[in-house]
């Protein structure tokens, strides 16, 4: 299903569509009934998914035997010219390997350790391409920057509020299926904490700095997310305050 709604995307919408794939969210799941299964299996999962995804979308009629999945002479009647790329996403050695072995593109989270992204995942990601016989520069490396940005600093710090569930720690966070219980457990936490995941700044220069640090890293696709629930509000402002001095960026002699 995921597989043919994506090539009529693409055929709809020729290269503007890309197809981001991870190992789910119990949230998304548990609700229709289905056992949430563990890491180990999610991950499989995801492997023999994107397999399967990448079969249909290069063969006429594919019959696919897998522990998870199993098709019969399945067809995909309309696909673009041009395959959507697939994108990987990872927080973990495991599934940055395997971004850098299959996806067109690898997604990723801003806002924890910078050792998590320069001794973990960026080298795992080289290391998955290096096993595809692929170079790390064939992948479009996107990080979702997550910054809360407004002319009033204090109403910046308050709209993370929205996105306080981010600052749980996994413990926390584990057998949470409800997200009424994650709200409360969010909702718990002193603001200081609920803002630690995010660029909280009115300085434009400061959501300049934090940018230049992942390009530095490596990262080529920056993707903004803002917390805040007038979304219009912020767009208009980082577009004008923030966005020229962004497109400016390129990776700094010392990174």
């Amino acid at each position: 299903m995921v597989a043919q709604a994506f090539a009529t995307l693409g055929c709809l919408y020729p290269e503007r569509i890309v197809l981001g794939l991870g190992s789910g969210e119990s949230m998304n799941e548990a609700p229709l009934g289905i056992e949430w299964p563990e890491p180990k299996e999610r991950f499989a999962r995801l492997k023999e998914a994107i397999a399967l995804i990448k079969a249909m979308w290069a063969d006429e009629r594919v019959s696919y035997q897998g522990t998870y999945y199993r098709t019969e002479r399945a067809t995909i009647y309309d696909r673009p010219e041009k395959p959507v790329p697939l994108y990987i996403a990872g927080s973990g050695p495991a599934a940055t390997r395997l971004a850098g072995r299959e996806g067109d593109g690898f997604i990723t989270t801003s806002g924890k350790a910078a050792t998590l992204y320069s001794d973990v995942l960026l080298p795992a990601v080289r290391e998955g391409a290096a096993k595809a016989g692929r170079a790390p520069q064939d992948l479009d490396m996107l990080v979702e920057m997550k910054v809360s940005f407004d002319t009033d600093a204090d109403r910046a710090l308050r709209d993370t509020r929205f996105w306080g569930a981010l600052a749980l720690s996994p413990e926390e966070k584990a057998g949470v299926e409800d997200p009424v219980e994650m709200q409360r457990l969010a909702d718990a936490l002193p603001i200081e904490r609920a803002a630690s995941r995010f660029v909280v700044s009115a300085d434009p220069d400061d959501h300049v700095a934090a940018a230049q640090r992942y390009i530095d890293l490596g990262f080529t696709h920056l993707v903004f997310h803002a917390p805040g629930a007038d979304q219009r509000r912020f767009l208009d402002l980082y577009s004008k305050q923030v966005l020229p001095a962004l497109r400016q960026l390129t990776p700094s002699s010392a990174g």
